[in-house]
């Protein structure tokens, strides 16, 4: 009896498919997730989730001591923007890959440009001691 009250991950492709990620639940205010939690807010199978996450480098989540995954609420969202770029948009894995990675490094750039900035700006105050 205990067994019925768990919900049912969808093992049907076509949940999975096109359209799909427009209609999806809020992603609840916690912590961590756990696998299966993740699974059926993203309705993603636990076995593609793990599979993911050898493919695309920004998905990590962090392990429990009993090695069970914990994932974040960025990790969701990195997950659903995976799942839009591969079924809905239809990326390759690369494909998907490199525009993630194209989508993280503008942040990275514009905090590299702003510690340039502030170096020069440094570097100014001194010759304009001198």
């Amino acid at each position: 009896m205990a067994n019925q009250s768990r919900r049912h991950v969808s093992t049907s492709r076509r949940d999975t498919r096109r359209g799909d990620s427009r209609r999806r639940e809020p992603i609840p205010d916690k912590l961590y997730f756990r696998i299966g939690e993740v699974a059926r807010l993203t309705r993603i199978q636990p076995y593609i989730l793990r599979y993911w996450e050898s493919e695309f480098p920004p998905l990590q989540p962090k392990k429990s001591g009993t090695g069970q995954r914990l994932y974040r609420k960025r990790d969701i969202e990195i997950i659903l923007k995976i799942k839009e770029l591969l079924y809905d948009k239809r990326y390759t894995i690369a494909g998907a890959r490199r525009q993630l990675q194209d989508e993280t490094e503008p942040t990275d750039l514009l905090q590299q440009v702003q510690r340039i900035r502030e170096g020069l700006e440094a570097i100014g105050i001194l010759l304009d001691r001198s």
